[in-house]
C-alpha cells in the first residue's frame, strides 16, 4: 500500500469534525434477544477534512495535497486534534504514561499502543505512527535517555539497545498521528458556493499499515 510520511496541513484539519468508528452485526432472534457480533478487532476512524476549510487560499492548499496523494492512491499523516497524545489532551506525554511490555531479558522490540479504559473494560490500540521526537521510554518507571532507545516513525516500533530485565515494565509517552487516506477521488468546490459559506465535503478514512 502506498503511504507518504507526511501530515495532512494541522491547520485545515483543526476544526474539523470525525472519530472512531465500529462494525457491529446485530442479528433480533425470534424470541427478541439479539446476538452481537465485530468483524473488526480494531475501531476505525473518519474525518471530514472540508470543514476546516476557512477561506479560497485554503481550498488552494486542500487541493494541491489532494493531487500530491493523486486521490485515493497513497495514504498520509492526519493530526486528530481530539485524541494525538499518549496522555490527556490536558497534559503533556511522559514516559509512563502507556504500558507498552514487559521485560524477558531477550526482547529489545516493542510496539506503540494506547489503551482506552472505561470501568472494568479497556481497548487497545495500536499506534503506528508516532510523531517524530515525541517518544519518550521508560523501564520499570526510570525514564531512558534517547540515546539508549531508536523510534520507527514508520511503523511505530521502539527498539531498545539492551533487553529489559525479566518482569521489567516497558512504558512510553508521545504524540501520534492516524494513517488515513482520502476517502474520495474528487473535490467539488466553486468560488460562489464558498462565499456563500458552503465547505467542500472532503472524506477521510483511517487505514491499516
Amino acid at each position: 500500500m502506498g503511504f507518504h510520511e507526511v501530515r495532512f496541513p494541522t491547520s485545515l484539519s483543526f476544526g474539523s469534525a470525525g472519530g472512531p468508528e465500529r462494525r457491529t452485526e446485530v442479528v433480533t432472534l425470534a424470541n427478541g434477544y439479539e446476538e452481537r457480533n465485530s468483524p473488526w478487532a480494531q475501531s476505525r476512524r473518519r474525518y471530514d477534512a472540508g470543514m476546516g476549510v476557512r477561506s479560497l487560499d485554503d481550498v488552494a492548499q486542500l487541493i494541491a495535497f489532494f493531487e500530491a496523494r493523486q486521490g485515493k492512491l497513497y495514504g498520509f499523516r492526519w493530526k486528530d486534534w481530539a485524541d494525538y497524545k499518549s496522555c490527556l489532551p490536558s497534559s503533556d506525554p511522559a514516559p509512563t504514561d502507556q504500558d507498552i511490555g514487559f521485560g524477558d531479558g531477550v526482547t529489545v522490540q516493542f510496539a506503540l499502543s494506547k489503551s482506552y479504559t472505561s470501568g472494568a473494560e479497556s481497548y487497545a490500540r495500536p499506534i503506528a505512527k508516532p510523531v517524530v521526537g515525541s517518544v519518550r521510554v521508560a523501564v520499570d518507571g526510570a525514564e531512558l535517555p534517547p540515546a539508549a532507545f531508536s523510534v520507527d516513525t514508520a511503523a511505530g516500533l521502539i527498539s531498545l539497545l539492551a533487553p529489559p530485565t525479566v518482569g521489567a515494565i516497558v512504558s512510553a509517552g508521545y504524540e501520534f498521528d492516524v494513517p488515513v487516506r482520502f476517502d474520495t477521488d474528487h473535490i467539488l468546490t466553486s468560488v460562489a458556493s464558498f462565499q456563500a459559506g458552503d465547505v467542500p465535503d472532503v472524506p477521510v478514512i483511517e487505514v491499516r499499515v
